[in-house]
């Protein structure tokens, strides 16, 4: 009985120290109020009573190049896993973005704007519904006749159609024959644990936020056209004439890159079958979004990799671009690189898809399975963007957190690995040059300071400048700082953690703090308040240089207040040099001074402290120069 005893007060000294652990941390109370539910836990893992909805979609699109209009049928089987009783169903569709009326977050120009969607037919469970769609924005809200029970199912059944943009950004037309469809299809917005239905409207800054659904879609397109979309092609055969089908089968078993369609034979009609209209079918199951391109004259290539060693499980790797998208030559070879490159070092997880397609647009954009990106004329920053690209397979599509609400979840992820396979590629001097110069410069010398607002601040509630510091430079530059604080081996073991632990699911920013604590059985929380629930910036001050009994003494205070690793750096007269690296461990105790004690063996000329990566606001007084 006494042991019985014993084990029960551990087990509640230990529930009760992690949960202090995580409310260290600030927490909103909507957020407090999951974790009292038990829909989230202290451990960092999803709680005993997590939930959440999912969708079974089945699509039929036609794409007519000469209205430029995008149509559609399609039947949603949607399963409320929640103890919620649904009276409304919200439905987003992101591109009425071009709507006039629509709320956005910057300037159009005429040709942004389009006249959204029209819904011809609305049923709900064969119910129809007096809804054309013509009132609602970004997203729109349908009162149910009858409510919809918890742990049950509905169909919904909805016809649409909607004109493509003249003008391309996330999707629209590429050229006159050329389109990228992305956000195509009306669907049932997120309805989640710690805020109920996702009613954020889309502004055009902020980017998006889904639940794993299933899909089966297909795309009818014209004669001459190729379409390239989210997930598995079903019908090669039936689309393709037999060459060229053999050509992209071949291309998921090899790593020679091959030229699927060349420009002659994309121009002369040879490459689909010839009958008027033909049916793309793709499936993709488990995934946020299904997007696709097409074009009567885009070039094609392919190859494969293996992404997985263990099961030498591969993924077709393609392109579709433009005879001038002189970047796109090599975009099969690098996403090649990078697939491998991903799945094997940082993040370390098996590229999770069954295909990466890289699309010649305008976005610089991510997307399941697919990246829509702009001609540079600049190979290295190109294949920057597509690693950028590429890095969101895993956040957000593995994971499927709120870009909307919480953009450095996603954003400060895919930074974080550019940074890291840029050094793979072009050694780390090139890559921290790199970085520095587009990440973090801009982040630490802009002149309006009062945008120093925490990272954890909501997306939404942050504009300008503080928007992109907060989600790219600011939230990367944590990430670095931790691996730098744990060693890459901890490092490497925490994330796993949180990215096992939340995969397919949708995680907050306190799933992932407690995640690292737990993985890393570390208390993690002053650092992550120190970076996430402050108005820090980066500025250390070499203060003062004492020598005392053969040691030197080097005081450091951190006027900025980021917990950062830094180097001690030394030149002695006779001009040979020494280094002393300091991990942010040495801002646990006191985050406002510090001192770095070591070992002269020879007299010093000068002292510098030096961030590298996190560049300082003020480097002019980061060195000591002996009198």
């Amino acid at each position: 009985m006494k042991r019985k005893i014993s084990q029960l007060l551990l087990f509640a000294s230990l529930c009760i120290a992690q949960y202090s652990f995580a409310q260290e941390l600030y927490m909103p109370r909507n957020i407090k109020e999951a974790y009292a539910k038990g829909t989230r836990s202290m451990d960092g893992k999803p709680g005993k009573n997590y939930w959440q909805n999912h969708g079974k979609y089945t699509i039929d699109l036609t794409v007519n190049p000469d209205t430029k209009i995008v149509s559609g049928t399609e039947t949603i089987i949607y399963e409320n896993n929640s103890n919620d009783t649904l009276r409304y169903l919200p439905i987003r569709f992101v591109n009425n973005l071009h709507k006039p009326s629509s709320p956005r977050g910057g300037n159009v120009s005429d040709d942004f704007l389009s006249d959204g969607l029209t819904i011809t037919s609305l049923k709900i469970e064969g119910e129809s519904y007096k809804e054309d769609g013509r009132s609602w924005e970004t997203i729109g809200r349908v009162k149910m006749n009858k409510a919809m029970l918890p742990h049950s199912k509905i169909t919904i059944n909805i016809d649409w159609y909607y004109p493509l943009s003249k003008e391309s950004g996330r999707e629209g037309q590429i050229d006159n024959t050329t389109f990228f469809v992305a956000y195509s299809y009306p669907r049932v917005t997120v309805l989640d644990d710690y805020n109920g239905w996702d009613m954020l409207p889309h502004t055009d800054r902020q980017e998006f936020y889904n639940d794993f659904n299933d899909y089966v879609y297909s795309v009818k397109a014209p004669k001459n056209y190729v379409v390239y979309g989210t997930g598995d092609l079903l019908n090669p055969d039936e689309v393709l004439q037999p060459e060229f089908s053999a050509r992209l089968k071949q291309s998921y078993i090899t790593d020679a890159i091959l030229h699927i369609a060349n420009e002659q034979e994309m121009t002369s009609g040879i490459v689909t079958k010839q009958n008027d209209w033909n049916i793309w079918k793709f499936e993709a199951k488990n995934i946020s979004d299904v997007c696709f391109g097409l074009s009567d004259h885009y070039l094609w290539d392919a190859s494969s990799v293996v992404v997985d060693n263990k099961t030498n499980r591969r993924a077709s790797v393609q392109a579709a671009y433009d005879i001038k998208g002189t970047d796109f030559v090599v975009s099969v070879k690098n996403n090649r690189y990078a697939l491998d490159w991903f799945s094997n070092n940082w993040p370390g997880i098996p590229y999770p898809f069954s295909k990466m397609t890289a699309f010649q647009g305008f976005a610089d954009m991510e997307y399941p399975m697919m990246c829509n990106d702009s001609q540079m004329g600049d190979p290295v920053f190109a294949q920057l963007v597509q690693d950028h690209e590429v890095a969101h397979s895993y956040f957000p599509f593995y994971m499927g957190t709120n870009e909307t609400r919480y953009a450095f979840m996603d954003e400060g992820w895919a930074t974080t690995f550019e940074y890291l396979i840029g050094i793979s590629q072009r050694g780390k001097e090139a890559a921290d040059e790199f970085y520095k110069k587009f990440r973090v410069n801009k982040y630490i010398n802009d002149p309006s300071t009062e945008q120093d607002q925490p990272i954890i601040s909501m997306s939404t509630q942050v504009s300008g400048a503080g928007y992109s510091n907060n989600s790219y430079s600011k939230s990367s530059l944590s990430y670095l700082a931790l691996k730098d604080l744990l060693g890459d081996d901890l490092f490497k073991k925490s994330l796993h953690a949180y990215m096992d632990n939340w995969n397919g699911k949708h995680p907050i920013p306190w799933d992932y703090f407690n995640s690292f604590n737990s993985a890393s059985g570390k208390n993690l929380n002053w650092f992550f308040n120190n970076w996430f629930f402050t108005n820090n910036y980066i500025d250390i001050v070499l203060d003062k240089v004492d020598t005392k009994a053969k040691k030197t003494i080097v005081t450091i205070n951190n006027k900025g207040g980021f917990a950062i690793p830094f180097d001690v750096n030394v030149v002695y007269t006779d001009n040979t040099k020494e280094s002393f690296h300091q991990t942010p461990a040495i801002w646990e105790t006191n985050q406002k001074n510090a001192k770095v004690t070591f070992n002269a063996a020879k007299k010093i000329k000068s002292i510098t402290v030096d961030g590298g990566i996190f560049v300082d606001a003020t480097p002019s007084n980061n060195t000591w120069i002996a009198k």
